[in-house]
This record gives C-alpha cells, structure tokens and sequence, in this order.
C-alpha cells in the first residue's frame, strides 16, 4: 500500500550553506525531477532558508527517497528520513510553529500554504497529500488561535520595536530612523511597517545597501553623512549595525539636541558591540535603551512561548489521532473497493451463467433479469454485511495483520516486485 514518506533536511542538523547546497535548480523543476521516479504517486517540496523538506506517496517511499538523496549527493548526516505516521507529526508540529528556529513563528504557515499549493497546481498531490497539507495548516491555524505561541517578540529586533511602541504609547505617525541596513536592519524595519508608523528612513555606512533595503520596504535610504541631521528630525532611533565602535557619542547627540524642537528622543541600541555611548542616555530629552535590556524582555517571551508548547502539543497529538484514522478507514475502504469489484464480476458472470441457462427453456424478460440481478446483489450485500464493519474496526485500531490476512484471502494482494526492478 502507498504511504507517506519525507525527506528532511533543516537547521536540526545542516547550517545554511549545506541546505543551500542540498537542492539545485527551482521548486518546478525539483517536482519534475522527483515525481519522475517510476515509484512516485504525489510529491510535495517544502523549501524556505532553514529548510528543504520532500515528501512522496509511494509503495516503497523509503527507497526513493534514498535514492534522491544519492542521486542528489546529500550527505546522510544532515537528512532525517520519516516514514508515513512521523511525516504526518512532524508536518502538523511544523505549521504550529514548533520545527521553526523561533519557536511559534507565523512565517512558516504561509511558507507551507504557498509550496503545498505549487505542487497541487502543477498536479503532483493526490488524496493523501492533499489530507496530509490542509490538516497541518488547519491545526497551524488552530494551534495560534487557542494557544498564545505565537504571542510575543521573541527577536531582539522585534522587541526593540515593541518596546519603542510601549514606550512612545503608539508608533502610529511617528518618524523613524534606523541605522544598519543588515539583516536585523532588514527585520527592524519590516517590523516598523506593520506598526503604521509615519515615515521610516534607513541609513548605512555603505549607502548602496541602504538603497537596495529602502527600495524593498519602500522607505527612504539616507546618505550615512546626514544620519546625525535626520536623527534631529526623528521621534525614534533604532540602530543595528556591525561598527566594532560607537557610532554616536555624547557630544554628537549634544549638538543634534541643542538644534531640536521635537520632544523626547527615543532611542535604542541592539548592536553589539554598542553603536551609541552609554552617557548619551544623560543628555536631557534622550532615552536611551540597550541590547541588554532587549534580550532580558526576548527570554522572558521565549520562556512564555514555551510554556504554551504543551497546550500546542495536546492540540497536535488529538489532531493527529484523527488524521491517522481518517488515512486507516481509507485503507479499509480500498479494500473493501476492491472486494466489491470482485463481487460484482463474479455476480455478473453468475447472472449471465444463469440467464443462458434458462433461456433455453423459457423465454426471459427484463422482468426476469432485474429478479435474477436484485437477489444476486442482496446476497451479495448480506454476505458482506458483518465482514465490511469487522474489517472498518479493524481499520480503524491498525491491525494491519487482520487487514493483509483479507488481502490474502481474496486474492487481492498487490505486487510492486516487476515495478521495483524497472525502477532500479
């Protein structure tokens, strides 16, 4: 029988250039490539920077994946191989948020209704993908509305804009400057334009870079030498840059403040080393914030994510007992599929048998035929009657033993010896 089996490799035990490393090509031509495979029935691929996850419906889903891994020259110390039952907790606890490097980060939600998509578009998932994708991303949504996991910044970047919100009361129509146009720059700021705030200007010693980040958030790059000009003009100071010294000293800001006719200056230093002296937080109308205060507010978040994990797990762990019975009574009822089918042959060469029979000694009508096919049917339904409910049970508690002893018994036992070695 054909089942789920994935291939994963994450951030668990493969840093970014391996994952880079692990899959060339786009997602297109990654589906191609793997639903290729004479062993492939559906295939999906879930691929972000902290991951490139492949997941294949097949009766020998191991051996295909092993092969892929081969073909495709990744080391198995970085792969983690699942079979169908841990594909199924594993993709339930990804959408939650809980295989995420930030734990109950919403990212990855979207991440997996955008991949799963693709490949149902470009018709490489059936009915068991298709089961196994909208129950995650059901019990993904599911998990952030009955649980607060999702609750709390838990990057320093996020939480300096979060404090800067409780400090200023709202960051709505205020003007912004962050200096560092990195990665945490990058993270700043998309976060500052979730908070509707009035302006957001970046600046960066190499201003190409602030460009290349302005154009992106649609904010304004600011030469480097006019930081100190736009700082005077600013409600909010945010900077995050890799300086291995302070950037802004006292007697900078002195002058800025000496010139200024806004009120409190709010700002807030993430870099580490520091960018801003210590004693620019003395200077009358400065508050100055540190990267140290930022990461007490950042561990408390995590621990109170962490202590939703539990409501999360129990959440996934009924969920997933529900999946795992819907893909068993799916088995029972391609059994009993098959089961039927044979009947119904077998009854319909008995209703023929028995026609010619009797035709040769009396003229037969529809009459005749509907008698002779409504009476074969119930006997049919009546003999099947008790087994289909004894092998639904059977089913629905795994046994698979009482199921593959049906399978023998009716003959009906599949055979994937001739397909393996056309594969191989």
């Amino acid at each position: 029988m054909s089942e789920i089996a994935s291939m994963l490799v994450t951030h668990r035990k493969a840093c970014i250039e391996e994952i880079e490393r692990s899959w060339h090509g786009d997602l297109e031509a990654l589906l191609s490539w793997i639903s290729s495979h004479d062993l492939v029935e559906e295939c999906a691929v879930l691929k972000t920077c902290n991951r490139v996850e492949i997941y294949v419906v097949s009766p020998r889903g191991e051996k295909v994946l092993f092969e892929l891994a081969k073909r495709a020259r990744i080391s198995s110390r970085i792969i983690d191989f699942h079979d169908h039952d841990e594909s199924l907790a594993h993709l339930l606890r990804l959408a939650s948020g809980l295989e995420s490097m930030i734990i109950g980060e919403d990212q990855i939600l979207g991440q997996m209704k955008e991949l799963y998509s693709m490949a149902k578009e470009a018709g490489n998932t059936g009915w068991t993908l298709d089961v196994a994708f909208k129950k995650a991303i059901s019990v993904g949504k599911r998990v952030r509305r009955e649980t607060r996991i999702n609750e709390r910044s838990i990057s320093v970047g996020s939480a300096a804009v979060d404090l800067a919100e409780e400090i200023l009361g709202c960051l709505a129509g205020k003007s912004v400057l962050v200096i560092g146009a990195g990665e945490t720059g990058e993270l700043i700021s998309r976060a500052l334009l979730s908070k509707d705030v009035g302006e957001v200007r970046v600046t960066n010693r190499t201003f190409g870079r602030a460009l290349s980040l302005a154009a992106s958030l649609g904010a304004e790059a600011v030469p480097f030498d006019e930081m100190k000009e736009r700082i005077r003009t600013s409600d909010l100071v945010i900077s995050a840059t890799s300086a291995p010294h302070y950037i802004l000293r006292r007697d900078d800001l002195e002058e800025v403040m000496g010139r200024r006719v806004k009120g409190t200056l709010l700002m807030i230093d993430i870099a580490n080393p520091r960018d801003i002296d210590e004693d620019v937080g003395e200077i009358p109308g400065v508050e100055l914030r540190n990267i140290d205060a930022l990461r007490e507010i950042s561990a408390e978040n995590m621990r109170l994510r962490m202590a939703e994990m539990d409501r999360a797990e129990m959440i996934i762990a009924e969920e997933l007992a529900l999946l795992k019975a819907k893909y068993k009574r799916r088995r029972a009822e391609e059994l009993l599929g098959r089961i039927y089918l044979q009947a119904e042959e077998i009854k319909a060469q008995e209703i023929m048998r028995a026609m010619n029979k009797l035709g040769a000694r009396h003229t037969l009508g529809e009459i005749e035929e509907r008698v002779l096919t409504d009476m074969s049917h119930s006997i049919v339904n009546k003999i099947f009657a008790e087994p289909t409910k004894a092998l639904r049970r059977a089913a629905e508690r795994g046994d698979d033993g009482c199921l593959i002893f049906v399978e023998e018994l009716f003959g009906l036992e599949e055979d994937y010896d001739e397909t393996d070695e056309k594969a191989s």
